[in-house]
């Protein structure tokens, strides 16, 4: 029987989110941006020790921190800047915003159109993780896109 390196189910690159209270995080992700769970193992003491939820067509991994794994999650509210965040088109940016606030996140940028063509916003999960959320509102050719962006840069 041959084993397929990458299995079928799971893109090449999956994002693992360790958090404090993986539970209340999954239950967060269904809410606010239907996740589906397809997987959890118990960790000691009601832990989650590995979850996989699907968004859309991605695999998100969502666990408790592990001394065993040496993984800890940001600190509640974020990281100041953070070098990595997660990035999720929806149908309705607007309203899924709204409910994550609703649900606990934090608003850092409200949606606005953006010269690129997405309509986004960006919120921090009660679990500290960074998510920029987008409606793709207007396909924008590469000429235009530069134009724009020189605009924008005061170039142009």
């Amino acid at each position: 029987m041959s084993v397929t390196p990458i299995p079928d189910t799971y893109r090449r690159v999956t994002p693992c989110l360790v958090v404090r209270g993986a539970a209340r995080a999954l239950e967060f992700y269904a809410d606010v941006f239907g996740a589906t769970e397809r997987l959890r193992f118990p960790g000691p003491g009601g832990s989650v020790a590995h979850a996989e939820i699907v968004i859309g067509d991605s695999v998100l991994i969502v666990e408790d921190a592990s001394p065993m794994m040496g993984t800890e999650p940001p600190p509640e509210g974020g990281l100041p800047g953070s070098p990595a965040f997660l990035f999720v088109y929806v149908e309705d940016v607007d309203a899924v915003v709204a409910r994550a606030v609703e649900k606990g996140a934090t608003l850092k940028r409200a949606p606005e159109n953006q010269f690129y063509g997405d309509r986004d916003g960006y919120v921090v999960d009660p679990f500290g993780h960074g998510w920029t959320i987008a409606t793709h509102v207007e396909d924008v050719a590469p000429d235009e896109l530069a134009h724009r962006l020189a605009a924008m840069q005061g170039a142009g």
